[in-house]
């Protein structure tokens, strides 16, 4: 929290309104997550990490649906607002895994249940090692692509 405030306090200095803006949605967005996780008994001062990267990752699943609708619908310029807004939300959050180390995942996950080929089982196992390092549309793929090929 006090990284995003003290990042927030540069980009009013450097008058860049755009990432001001998207600082301060994270900002709100963590102060109302701290809020829940108190159970609306007042505001902690920090937020953990992982409570952090679950609101980032949230934020970030937001802007790229927005940019993909946007993209369809022919607003090109509200997409290329969301996606600059994403790679501001994208300075905190650590990069998730390729597809490659996604596919090593996966063939784990299969091993683990016993090879059942039921995409439920494969994600749910998946998921559970590995929530916090995987892109969940990747992994939807890679599964689909491994239980097809065997």
């Amino acid at each position: 929290m006090e990284e995003v405030t003290s990042e927030m306090k540069v980009a009013m200095r450097a008058k860049d309104t755009l990432t001001l803006n998207t600082i301060r949605g994270i900002r709100a967005a963590f102060i109302n997550a701290m809020k829940e996780k108190s159970n609306g008994g007042g505001e902690g001062n920090d937020i953990s990490d992982e409570n952090a990267q679950n609101v980032l990752r949230k934020m970030a699943k937001m802007r790229k649906e927005s940019i993909q609708m946007f993209t369809d619908g022919g607003a090109i310029d509200r997409a290329d607002q969301e996606q600059k807004e994403l790679e501001v939300i994208e300075r905190w959050l650590p990069s998730l895994a390729d597809e490659a180390q996604t596919r090593v995942w996966v063939e784990e996950a299969l091993e683990q249940i016993g090879g059942d080929n039921n995409m439920g089982k494969v994600m749910g196992a998946l998921m559970k090692a590995h929530r916090a390092d995987i892109d969940g549309a990747l992994a939807k793929k890679v599964v689909q692509d491994v239980l097809s090929s065997k």
